[in-house]
């Protein structure tokens, strides 16, 4: 795939005179601690020609980039005039109240109201989205098809290993700052020995049965003590 054609999506609303178009993506979805966080990303057409054959000709789904090159590209992205950023998260409790297929929804609602401007139209990656303020294309794994979408990624992503890294220090013996809360060996040994902290996600199935273990009971009795 050419380049070029990482703009695809954002020329055709362009075209259409749409306005501005934000690119919203998130990160922390799996994890078993940590919050879920989503990032909005708004190029101006111009900045977008610019730079995606410049400085940002590499930029693609966050998850294809080595940490250097995503710390590279958050620090450019953070200064480049006419690029508008907003960032939102849910956090674990808020994970385990309403699910985290909604709080992943509700993370990318919130970067989008972050933004200094709401856009005047929203590509996001993967399934179609509800509860955004404007209207959306939901374009699946567009964080390697939509440049708006690939610095969205990389905004979410960075944005969240630092919280992790941050956490680690609030919370050690869990590593973290190492495995930013996925469900690693090292992790789950943790969970094992340690029981949760307060930043991991209760609702999910690993952590329920790691922390019933911790205090003794068997995971078939989890219900009871839900």
């Amino acid at each position: 795939m050419s380049k070029n054609s990482l703009l695809r999506y954002e020329r055709e609303h362009w075209a259409r005179n749409a306005g501005l178009v934000a690119g919203v993506d998130e990160a922390g979805r799996g994890p078993l601690a940590g919050p879920v966080v989503a990032a909005a990303v708004v190029f101006s057409p111009a900045r977008a020609e610019r730079e995606i054959l410049g400085a940002l000709t590499g930029l693609t789904d966050s998850k294809q980039l080595g940490a250097s090159d995503r710390e590279q590209y958050f620090a450019y992205l953070s200064t480049l005039p006419d690029v508008s950023i907003g960032v939102g998260l849910s956090e674990a409790a808020e994970i385990d109240e309403i699910n985290i297929l909604q709080a992943t929804h509700v993370a990318m609602h919130r970067a989008v109201l972050a933004l200094p401007r709401l856009p005047d139209h929203i590509l996001v990656d993967g399934r179609p989205v509800s509860g955004l303020p404007v209207a959306s294309t939901a374009i699946v794994k567009g964080d390697s098809l939509s440049f708006s979408i690939a610095a969205a990624s990389v905004i979410a992503k960075v944005t969240r290993d630092r919280i992790m890294i941050e956490m680690d220090a609030r919370y050690p013996g869990y590593g973290l700052a190492r495995h930013k809360g996925y469900g690693t060996a090292y992790h789950m040994q943790a969970l094992l020995e340690l029981g949760c902290c307060p930043e991991h996600r209760r609702s999910f199935r690993p952590v329920r049965e790691a922390a019933d273990i911790h205090a003794g009971r068997s995971p078939a009795q989890k219900d009871l003590f839900s």
